[in-house]
């Protein structure tokens, strides 16, 4: 069995996620497709695909996302707002949705809900699909705005003797705002966007806004018989060599529903050592992991949450375990500065009236401190901000 080593896996990694050298716009639709862009917090992926493609800017992002809608915003993975090119929708959504007696992506909550309700997930979720299709040519603000009009669309359909517990106040939090009956649909509501039912509009100000998938581009998401094995091949090219469990931490789905995804590629991977264990990489990908170039670019401002950083063994980005602490947090993660694929220190940046406040720590000393302010001043030009301060 192949060994192969640290540094070729994160060359390999870098080259795969795009972050190997400057990519030219043409490279749009592959660097966001790879495996996806996260957008929580807000922003995160005009971080991520500068990081990419620097030449595509804050306003040509926008066009592509909402005027052209060749980019499209939806729950995706983990539950989380992710953006993908519209055309591979079967692979970021529909190849998620939960087969058999699989529990759906995000739903693990909702228990509290439905016994209280006294209703079974089917139920529920059988009503809300019925009149999700009201979304169709509407645009709803807010989260919570969306939950609760729902919640709404759905009270005639739940029993009548139930109706009143449905419109308790949530147990979930906020009581004040939200509902029972909005707190299910909360949950239930990723799996709606998984058979794409729902998606984000254009955001007003600080707010997302909402509607149907077929409102929003104009037709119903195209079903593709190959979109369980191609969400499972992008997995294995920016996260390989890897195992069925990385798969499901990294898509926050069930281990049942990850080997049953695993499967449609098996016929297909090749094993290696790595870190001392056994791990598995396309063949097609296995040339390019043992012999992958020193990336032309060494060092990168990642954004606290880009893709790179969702790796699932996480010693490939720093060693160091006790430096873990600081690069992912339980809620918002600092910006990390990369070096030939390892985490070299940590970075966060505020903006103030007078510009972008820059901070930083810095773990490895081949890393010059005049390098990071440049980058830092070109992030801050991004962010249409002079760079008001740096301190590293």
């Amino acid at each position: 069995m192949t060994e192969v080593t640290l540094n070729q896996v994160r060359s390999f990694r870098l080259r795969a996620h795009h972050l190997d050298r400057e990519y030219g716009k043409t490279e749009v639709y592959r660097a966001a497709g790879a495996c996806g862009l996260q957008n929580s917090p807000p922003g995160a992926w005009e971080t991520a695909l500068y990081n990419r493609i620097p030449e595509c800017g804050r306003e040509e992002m926008e066009r592509l996302l909402y005027r052209e809608k060749t980019l499209l915003q939806a729950w995706s993975f983990r539950g989380l707002p992710v953006i993908f090119p519209a055309g591979e929708s079967s692979v970021f959504l529909g190849a998620l949705a939960a087969q058999g007696e699989e529990p759906w992506i995000y739903t693990d909550g909702i228990g509290l809900a439905l016994d209280f309700l006294g209703l079974s997930f089917e139920e529920v979720f059988e009503i809300l699909k019925e009149v999700i299709t009201g979304l169709d040519g509407k645009t709803v603000v807010s989260k919570a705005a969306l939950d609760q009009m729902l919640a709404g669309w759905m009270r005639p359909y739940i029993p009548e003797g139930k109706r009143a517990l449905w419109d308790s106040p949530s147990m979930y939090g906020s009581p004040d705002k939200q509902t029972v009956g909005g707190a299910a649909v909360s949950f239930l509501l990723r799996p709606c966007s998984f058979l794409g039912l729902a998606v984000f509009g254009e955001r007003e100000k600080t707010s997302p806004s909402f509607t149907s998938y077929k409102g929003w581009l104009g037709h119903e998401m195209r079903t593709d018989e190959d979109a369980v094995r191609n969400l499972v091949t992008k997995f294995l090219h920016c996260y390989g060599p890897a195992s069925p469990d990385m798969l499901a931490a990294f898509l926050g789905c069930s281990r049942k529903q990850a080997r049953r995804m695993w499967g449609t590629v098996s016929d297909g991977l090749c094993s290696v050592t790595f870190l001392g264990k056994k791990k598995y990489v396309l063949e097609e990908d296995m040339d390019a992991l043992v012999s992958a170039p020193s990336p032309e670019r060494e060092l990168v401002l990642l954004g606290g949450h880009d893709p790179f950083l969702d790796q699932r063994d996480r010693l490939v980005l720093q060693p160091d375990q006790s430096l873990h602490k600081k690069i992912w947090k339980f809620v918002f993660n600092p910006g990390v500065i990369l070096l030939r694929g390892e985490a070299a220190g940590v970075w966060t940046g505020k903006k103030t009236a007078k510009g972008l406040e820059v901070k930083g720590e810095l773990w490895n000393e081949e890393v010059e401190k005049k390098e990071v302010l440049r980058l830092a001043e070109e992030y801050a030009a991004f962010r249409g901000e002079p760079l008001a301060s740096f301190e590293l």
